[in-house]
């Protein structure tokens, strides 16, 4: 009778460990238990080579920016990731299938790179594409899913960008029945689950190359930490102000472990002003967005420095209760709006936005932006660095392009 007993509990107890997530087949139930990989429970930040130097990026470029970002304030700051985008392999690979990098751009290696980054206490990221083809035509991840993964993982690799703009050069017969949207999902799932079982935490960025049939934010998570939204940012401000249009919306798909991507920063690039790069900076950070500086940090203005190194901003995109901002108001013509990004700590950080051609007074309240109702709030202006307090009624005059952004606590 004892033994019998001692059957069934030890029966009963296999029964729920097998239950157990942790304990669940691989593939065996929704991809949720299989891809989630408790990495970036904040949006990623560091640097990204692709809008400073595009494809003639070197070893020597990413060592200085690594350099950089130890000894200026940007590593304090929270800016960790180092990564080279694209056009850092050679055009094929090498004879059991590896992929090579580029001997005369990067001479050392990518390891050899990946532990001089780690020197600064800092953190590596690399490129790849889901096709055959990256979108520099350089050899993709088709089919070499698990190869690549090993290998970056050997290399030191901690973020993998993995784009899809050459996505239609795979064979589409080899998925019979799937819309270009499926095929991204299954190929992305399987890099996933490829980088899951390196043995090494890689945080995994998608980046849907533009394609208007490809849309990760339906499915992203919990397949990646990250995926884009929108086409490439540009340096200019018809840009910045239509990618935030889209990315805003999406407000309900982020949230630790898995962020809407708006693209790099261009804060230093092309043709913004000092307000617009002002207001592009402070909506990504309210959008909870990652945050990868895209400028040439050795040529950056103290402007430049000065907005990517604003503490009390990045805060609130760092914010831990993860929260995406979104909109609570516009005005009659869309061209001014109230954003509000609630906090961890109760507070909510509230952006005045104007994208109006003339300076414009915008006005909201307490009770709009989502905070219960007190006899006074303080509110901290996060670019001109004063404080003020007001019993409920939140206004600003806010130059064309400009934004106000708060940080505003009840009580």
């Amino acid at each position: 009778m004892v033994r019998r007993i001692l059957i069934l509990l030890i029966a009963f107890l296999c029964a729920i460990v097998l239950l157990a997530p942790g304990f669940l087949v691989q593939g065996s139930m929704p991809s949720a238990l299989a891809e989630d990989n408790g990495l970036a429970l904040t949006p990623p930040m560091g640097f990204n080579d692709w809008n400073a130097f595009h494809c003639g990026v070197t070893e020597a470029e990413i060592k200085q920016a690594a350099d950089f970002i130890s000894s200026s304030g940007l590593k304090s700051a929270g800016y960790r990731y180092v990564n080279v985008d694209d056009c850092w392999m050679a055009s094929s690979r090498d004879s059991h299938g590896n992929l090579v990098p580029d001997p005369t751009k990067f001479p050392d290696g990518i390891k050899a790179l990946a532990d001089y980054v780690h020197h600064d206490d800092l953190l590596f990221g690399i490129y790849e594409g889901a096709g055959t083809q990256t979108c520099a035509h350089k050899p993709g991840s088709y089919k070499h899913e698990t190869q690549d993964a090993t290998t970056f993982a050997s290399w030191g690799v901690d973020y993998l960008k993995y784009d899809w703009c050459n996505g239609h050069s795979v064979p589409f017969t080899d998925f019979p029945g799937q819309t270009h949207d499926q095929v991204a999902q299954t190929l992305y799932t399987k890099m996933s689950k490829a980088l899951n079982a390196s043995g090494r935490p890689i945080v995994f960025s998608m980046c849907n190359g533009a394609d208007s049939s490809v849309h990760p934010a339906n499915w992203g998570a919990p397949i990646s930490n990250l995926w884009r939204t929108t086409h490439d940012i540009h340096p200019n401000w018809a840009s910045i102000l239509s990618i935030y249009t889209q990315n805003v919306t999406l407000f309900a798909k982020a949230g630790p472990g898995h962020w809407n991507d708006p693209d790099m920063l261009e804060v230093g690039n092309g043709s913004l002003t000092t307000t617009e790069e002002q207001t592009h900076f402070s909506l990504w950070a309210e959008m909870a967005a990652p945050l990868l500086i895209g400028t040439n940090l050795l040529t950056a203005s103290k402007t430049t420095l000065s907005i990517l190194l604003n503490t009390n901003v990045i805060a609130i995109d760092q914010d831990s209760l993860g929260v995406q901002g979104h909109i609570v108001s516009k005005s009659s013509s869309g061209s001014q709006q109230v954003l509000t990004k609630p906090l961890a700590n109760g507070d909510v950080a509230v952006v005045l936005l104007n994208e109006g051609t003339s300076t414009a007074t915008i006005t909201t309240n307490a009770s709009a932006v989502g905070l219960p109702q007190v006899s006074s709030y303080t509110l901290s202006n996060l670019w001109a660095g004063t404080h003020s307090t007001t019993s409920g009624t939140i206004t600003a005059s806010v130059a064309s392009h400009g934004v106000v952004m708060l940080h505003v606590h009840a009580g």
